[in-house]
């Protein structure tokens, strides 16, 4: 499988979740695994990827609820593809 094999389907993201995404999307290499698989972002690079994504520290308590969402839907979705 290669990623052409994938059809490409458009999801709209609410403006007010935006700064959350872009964060999700940045963190896409930051899961911390286990012997079952993924368990979860690695927190500790939250700070560091948002700044460079030009996220004010201060902004980060109002979008990490919105993150927390997006990492516990994306690991049922893993979690799924492991069965």
């Amino acid at each position: 499988m290669t990623p052409n094999d994938i059809e490409e389907e458009e999801v709209e993201v609410w403006p007010d979740a935006w700064p959350a995404f872009r964060l999700f999307d940045a963190m896409g290499t930051q899961w911390r695994l286990g012997p079952g698989g993924p368990s979860g972002l690695d927190y500790t690079a939250i700070p560091t990827t948002a700044s460079m994504l030009g996220i004010k520290r201060r902004d980060l308590t109002e979008i990490f609820p919105d993150l927390r969402v997006m990492e516990v839907e994306a690991l049922a979705v893993m979690a799924e593809s492991l069965e």
